[in-house]
């Protein structure tokens, strides 16, 4: 998404927030709603990606630490002409991953332990792609900010709620004002915030497709996440569901369909777009062997016991 379409998606998000303070507190309430809006987008800015990776308790890795991990992000961040991002490991046993970050400069991409262990090397090299591919188009900090007006707006729609039947508020359309207040307005962010990110998840794909060379290895990796997703919780995404956007593939249980309310595309969609691409591309799963480029096997995480007992983080896939 280019500067100017992220402009108007964050001015839209804005004006809808300042038009739910309006409803609820007239011209005051549309000023306070303003500020609001300007000192959460600031603090988003600077500090959503350190929040969610806190969130999800991911722990740094480096090339000590996870050889190969560290070594296919660096790969695929070159590939993408990108500065090299921080590394993450979450302990979850759920595979999925994310990335997060204001800019190319200053981003991350994490994995989770789960995601390690059930995919191979060149899938694992598709999803790292796919993320970072969000970081190219700056996706992470756009669905930050609109996830981050959504859930004002749903705020502000609670507060109506409970302070609509005051009389002595300057809500100047009266019982519909509130009603779109509470209803409306969050519903239609709540919209906006959903569409665009299944926009993007279909953009990054493509992208990270271009950045790893293998449409077919991303759409395997998909194929698995899916499948385990569905069948090994997340926790902690469970109990924050507003950054389920964030994931490859949505961790949160029992969602599968790809329609209005969807953080994310189906997969059977994206998979079948991939395997186009690579019809397109006329690319095989396995590249021509070179002498400076031997093919690397793909091996599974050994079990590390972080986080259950075990004082260090993981040795990092294949390692």
């Amino acid at each position: 998404m280019n500067v100017m379409r992220t402009a108007m998606l964050l001015a839209f998000m804005t004006a809808l927030f300042m038009a739910v303070g309006f409803l609820i507190g007239g011209r005051a309430g549309m000023m306070i709603a303003l500020l609001i809006a300007a000192a959460m987008n600031f603090f988003s800015y600077w500090n959503s990606d350190k929040m969610v990776l806190r969130m999800y308790r991911a722990q740094e890795v480096d090339e000590r630490s996870a050889p190969e991990y560290y070594g296919i992000v660096r790969d695929m961040a070159r590939n993408a002409g990108l500065p090299m991002p921080k590394v993450y490991v979450i302990d979850s046993p759920q595979p999925n991953a994310f990335a997060t970050g204001r800019n190319p400069e200053n981003a991350a991409v994490a994995a989770s332990t789960g995601l390690l262990h059930a995919l191979n090397y060149d899938e694992v090299a598709g999803v790292m792609a796919h993320e970072l591919a969000h970081v190219q188009n700056r996706d992470t900090l756009t669905m930050t900010l609109t996830a981050t007006l959504a859930g004002a707006i749903s705020m502000l729609g609670n507060f109506a709620f409970f302070f609509g039947g005051n009389r002595e508020n300057n809500n100047p359309l009266g019982f519909i004002g509130m009603i779109v207040a509470m209803i409306v307005a969050p519903l239609a962010a709540a919209i906006v915030q959903m569409a665009i990110s299944r926009t993007r998840e279909y953009s990054a794909d493509r992208r990270g497709a271009e950045i790893c060379g293998k449409p077919l290895a991303l759409a395997s990796a998909l194929a698995k996440i899916s499948n385990f997703s569905h069948q090994v919780p997340n926790d902690d995404a469970e109990r924050n569901p507003a950054t389920a956007h964030m994931f490859i593939i949505n961790p949160l249980s029992g969602e599968r369909m790809d329609n209005l309310f969807s953080t994310h595309p189906a997969t059977e969609n994206r998979i079948a777009a991939l395997e186009q691409m690579a019809h397109e591309m006329q690319t095989v799963s396995t590249p021509p062997v070179r002498a400076d480029n031997p093919v690397r096997k793909s091996r599974s995480v050994p079990p590390t016991g972080w986080g259950r007992g075990g004082s260090e983080p993981p040795k990092g896939p294949w390692s």
